[in-house]
């Protein structure tokens, strides 16, 4: 799949997702348990990586793909020689970092790359999707959830199909995809023409908290929350470690950055810095609470 065929595919700069990709720092970890929700969104991680110096080369091997619409299949074969070498490769008699208990885990194999490379590129297409619908939202303030429906989808998602609400809904905080692993469902905006009469009420948001595992060095229950919603019996909500929109996470990031900087700087420079920046919608609905009360008193000033 080349960048043409991406931004047909997604309708969407390939250089949105690139960019969601490069803010990313790598983290390096164990279990898949340990990097959950917002987390994704501000680092890259694969689990099985600590101590094994290999986090680093799968981060630039999936930004390359990014940057050069590289299949799934060019991904595993350029990175899969880099793994074998280091050793990160087939199942595996290794330590866990955290205790030093040898355990049996499987590392490298062309299934896992190619849930990397799915999971990495449609949370960044969706994410730089995100920020492109928000800015369009006063021509294009309903969005509609689209599944693929073929024989992979999952249930669950099949049932999200079709279903339209306000952009500024505040369902799209949870149930914007990827839900899952290799999710391959994205969102699609619509005009106030198209969406006006079949647009949905805002829906009851539900959380629930589901056991992930227990952490082997602390002997601690580890737990992570789903939010969703109820169509019909059924309880539709994101997969554990997915409850978290990656397009609305990075764009709070981002203003954090913003306001982190201007904290440093001379208050007077920062007052005119931010009273411009305050303009903008999208930056201004970023800022978390404790962000917006700090540039609000700033700029009172």
């Amino acid at each position: 799949m080349n960048p043409e065929d991406i931004k047909a595919v997604f309708e969407m700069k390939p250089e949105a997702a690139v960019a969601y990709l490069k803010q990313k720092g790598v983290a390096v970890s164990w279990d898949w348990q340990d990097m959950l929700d917002d987390a994704h969104a501000t680092a890259f991680t694969v689990a099985k990586t600590a101590g094994m110096d290999v986090a680093n080369d799968i981060y630039s091997a999936v930004v390359k793909a990014a940057e050069t619409g590289q299949t799934p299949e060019q991904f595993s074969q350029e990175i899969t020689p880099v793994l074998q070498r280091k050793g990160w490769w087939g199942r595996q008699e290794v330590p866990n970092p955290d205790t030093g208990e040898f355990q049996t885990a499987m590392l490298g194999s062309p299934h896992r790359l190619k849930t990397i490379y799915m999971t990495n590129m449609q949370s960044a297409y969706m994410a730089g999707r995100y920020v492109q619908m928000k800015e369009a939202a006063d021509t294009h303030p309903y969005w509609e959830y689209i599944a693929v429906n073929d024989s992979r989808t999952r249930e669950t998602h099949r049932l999200l199909h079709g279903r339209i609400y306000r952009a500024d809904d505040p369902v799209w905080d949870s149930l914007y995809p990827p839900l899952d692993y290799r999710c391959r469902c994205r969102v699609r905006p619509l005009s106030a023409e198209r969406g006006r009469d079949k647009v949905l009420p805002s829906p009851e948001l539900e959380t629930i908290t589901v056991d992930i595992g227990e952490n082997r060095f602390t002997g601690e229950q580890r737990h992570a929350r789903r939010t969703g919603i109820r169509i019909g019996r059924q309880f539709v909500a994101p997969n554990a470690g997915f409850n978290a929109n990656q397009g609305k996470t990075m764009l709070s990031r981002m203003a954090q950055v913003a306001v982190d900087k201007a904290q440093a700087v001379h208050p007077d420079i920062a007052r005119v810095a931010l009273k411009e920046m305050m303009k903008n919608e999208r930056f201004k609905n970023s800022l978390s609470a404790g962000a917006l009360a700090w540039v609000l008193e700033l700029l009172k000033g």
